[in-house]
């Protein structure tokens, strides 16, 4: 496989723009373990080969059990999320599929059942940080080790 560009060459003022993003999204207080679940349910979604790869070896590296990191995408049915990871999650989909239905008022009376009103924001400004990498990454054509 081969890459189709280098977005961290073509345009270093772009990919500065998107580490800064991540940078702000990363001191916003989540805890490391949901962040990671939300960039690895995110680009599950969105079919992000490079971005999957490195976040579960990073949630890996983090101690995660190999059964969480297997059942991730099938979070609902697995009894060992807890709730703010099964709100987070939810938050997750819909966010990154918004076009299909939006974020209901019941999802996000869930989600603020288990978080403040600056962890919400912390959470989408999280969620969209990987939607963006996930674009980045599959539009020019990363794969798991092409990095």
């Amino acid at each position: 496989m081969q890459m189709r560009m280098n977005h961290r060459t073509a345009n270093p003022a772009g990919f500065q723009a998107l580490l800064k993003l991540e940078d702000a999204a990363k001191k916003m207080g989540l805890d490391p373990v949901l962040y990671e679940l939300i960039k690895i349910r995110a680009s599950q979604i969105n079919g992000c080969a490079f971005c999957l790869d490195m976040h579960v070896a990073d949630l890996r590296q983090m101690g995660e059990s190999e059964q969480r990191l297997t059942l991730i995408s099938v979070w609902r049915e697995a009894p060992m999320f807890t709730d703010r990871e099964r709100a987070a999650l939810a938050l997750t989909e819909a966010v990154t599929r918004i076009s299909e239905g939006g974020v209901p008022l019941t999802l996000y009376e869930q989600v603020r059942e288990q978080f403040s009103e600056s962890e919400v924001v912390a959470l989408l400004m999280a969620i969209n940080a990987i939607n963006c990498w996930n674009r980045m990454a599959i539009t020019t054509g990363m794969f798991p080790g092409s990095m």
